[in-house]
């Protein structure tokens, strides 16, 4: 549905909010035969002739609604809020559709916290089109049987940056009460158009004291997406402080400053903050405040269809308690009985990150020897922000040139290349010279300076086929960064990271859904992108290692703590597994590991040295 509708949309050239909502409006009046006589609001929405025969744009419309829509009901009609958003919005304000059991689920349980229903207050601090305050004024008519009119007046509090998300808020509002027998000329919002980031609702709400429920899905919006002025209106917020923040990280903060004394937040949100850099300060900020708080993890299972996400849904109420509480789940089991692990606040670490499964086991894995983060250095690859122009596979080769084929024929001088592996791609079934591909190196390096830019000019004249092709590729190679990057020169790498020479090297993926493979080079000019690597240690010490990682103790470590993908995949990162402890093995202790080639026999040999059973 929602490509076709889309599509039907920039067909037609129906791009203002208004002139789109007022056919989403009309057609779902129409189809849901609704009587409308007084409703202002409503009314202007409402196409005049909603008749099939009289209006050629409308008659289009409803053919496709009725073509993919079996009943057009509310959530139909929310579901299409969300959907005509445009990318650009959705990328910069991170507006995404919440599925119905999941706001049900944050509503009900957050209402049945409370007793004071009648006068309760529930925000939205960034509400998009109105999903989840239709299902808290949804609730709060059954449970007081109040009058909507009532209810959006005293009850129902909403923030959006943008407008049409306002209107639409205010439209699906209007509906249910209208669906419900209240046809009044106008409803009293609450609803406001504003910034969260510096939205003050003291101005907007005589005598606030804070509201009794706050609830929603914080924008998903990463780091990399925020323009400047987010950026700066990030520093604001305690919870923003330390690596580059999302944006839904500071909507905890301003949730919590915003709730009344024994007031609950209940979001679904992006569960990174666990353990991310970016989350530290969220952490540290969560432990000092030492709130009642339930988190229900979902792990790696997707819920939203349209965002490759990774959620959670925290229930924080504004009241002092000693320790959080974890729950993993799954979606459609939201209503069972929950089991929760209580976890003591002064038992977790905000700069390392949260353990918060299998908490006694992790510890002490963490709390043996030297941290593996202090003890081996690692790496990231090379990053020319531009792979695809600098990587290539040759086709075949002479004395003097590689041949590859990208968009044409090419040939590029031998001696300006370098080995490289995709060190992403690795696994049992492949060797080195399997992943071997081949990257134009415009950079002179040796073993006691670091890699410098070849002149622009030399590389014109030494190397004159490399130029005319990365000449060919400079309108590409201009737009990395958006446009703003700043380079040494315009063929220069994205990146100056690992252009110097690396002697061994223990390669690994950057994420995996196994026990890791890794592969131990001892070439120096060889490089490596996408994945990482263990540098600047002696063989031994490598072998070492990798018998190590390819432990089940360290992959049930790496299941247990680290970032989960699809698929059951799990990050690698240096921040996830940095604090692996690493025994203090003997000397006669390390030989064994390197000798022995039973697997079984030395899974057990090193969780016995750290005193676990797995």
């Amino acid at each position: 549905m929602k490509n076709k509708v889309i599509t039907y949309f920039k067909h037609n050239k129906i791009t203002k909010p208004f002139e789109v909502d007022q056919l989403i409006i009309s057609a779902f009046i129409y189809k849901n035969n609704i009587s409308l006589k007084n409703n202002k609001l409503i009314k202007s929405y409402l196409i005049t002739s909603m008749k099939k025969t009289n209006n050629k744009l409308f008659n289009t419309f409803l053919d496709l609604i009725n073509n993919e829509i079996h009943e057009f009901n509310f959530e139909e009609l929310i579901k299409l809020f969300e959907y005509v958003i445009s990318p650009s919005d959705r990328i910069v304000n991170g507006a995404v559709y919440t599925p119905k059991n999941i706001r049900t689920y944050i509503t009900n349980t957050v209402l049945k916290k409370r007793k004071d229903i009648s006068t309760i207050k529930i925000a939205d601090i960034s509400c998009g089109c109105g999903g989840f305050l239709f299902n808290a004024a949804q609730n709060l008519k059954k449970l007081t049987n109040e009058t909507y009119k009532n209810i959006f007046e005293k009850n129902i509090f909403g923030l959006d940056i943008q407008e049409y998300s306002i209107q639409r808020t205010k439209l699906l509002l209007s509906l249910l009460a209208l669906i419900n027998g209240e046809d009044i000329p106008e409803f009293k919002f609450n609803l406001f158009v504003g910034d969260a980031l510096i939205f003050n609702w003291n101005d907007y709400i005589s005598d606030f004291s804070g509201f009794n429920i706050i609830l929603g899905n914080p924008p998903y919006v990463c780091a990399r997406n925020l323009n400047i002025e987010t950026k700066k209106l990030l520093k604001n917020w305690s919870v923003s402080s330390t690596g580059n923040s999302d944006l839904y990280i500071p909507f905890f903060q301003i949730a919590i400053e915003n709730l009344a004394s024994e007031g609950i937040l209940g979001y679904i949100t992006m569960n990174t903050f666990f353990k991310s850099l970016n989350g530290r300060a969220l952490r540290e900020y969560f432990q000092n405040k030492q709130l009642n708080f339930q988190i229900i993890d979902f792990g790696c299972e997707q819920i939203f269809r349209s965002r490759n996400t990774y959620t959670c849904i925290c229930f924080i109420k504004n009241k002092i308690s000693s320790y959080l509480e974890y729950y993993k789940s799954e979606s459609n089991n939201l209503n069972d009985k929950k089991q929760f692990n209580k976890i003591k606040y002064s038992l977790l670490n905000s700069k390392k990150g949260w353990n918060l499964k299998d908490t006694d086991i992790i510890s002490k894995i963490e709390e043996i020897g030297s941290p593996f983060g202090e003890k081996y250095k690692t790496s990231h690859g090379l990053a020319t922000l531009k792979n695809d122009i600098y990587i290539f596979k040759p086709i075949y080769e002479d004395e003097k040139y590689y041949y590859f084929n990208k968009d044409k024929d090419y040939k590029i001088e031998k001696e300006l290349c370098k080995s490289i592996i995709n060190s992403n791609k690795l696994s049992s079934s492949y060797s080195l010279k399997d992943l071997e591909e081949k990257i134009i190196f415009p950079y002179n390096r040796d073993t006691h300076s670091s890699a410098k830019l070849i002149k622009e000019s030399i590389l014109k004249t030494k190397y004159p086929e490399a130029y005319r092709y990365l000449l060919s590729k400079k309108d590409i190679l201009a737009k990395r960064d958006k446009g703003s990057g700043k380079y040494e020169d315009w063929f220069a790498f994205g990146r100056t990271q690992s252009l110097n020479v690396i002697g061994n090297k223990l390669f690994l993926p950057k994420m995996s859904n196994k026990t890791p493979s890794s592969i131990i080079s001892t070439d120096k000019d060889l490089l490596f992108y996408n994945g990482i690597a263990i540098v600047g240690h002696t063989k031994k010490e490598l072998l070492l290692i990798k018998r190590i990682i390819e432990s089940r103790l360290f992959w049930y470590y790496i299941k247990t703590t680290s970032k989960p993908y699809s698929s059951d995949y799990y990050s690698l990162n240096g921040n996830y597994i940095n604090n692996f402890g690493i025994y203090n093995f003997s000397d006669e202790e390390i030989n064994y590991i390197l000798k022995e080639k039973n697997q079984k026999k030395l899974d057990l040999f090193i969780e016995n040295k750290y005193g676990i059973q797995l």
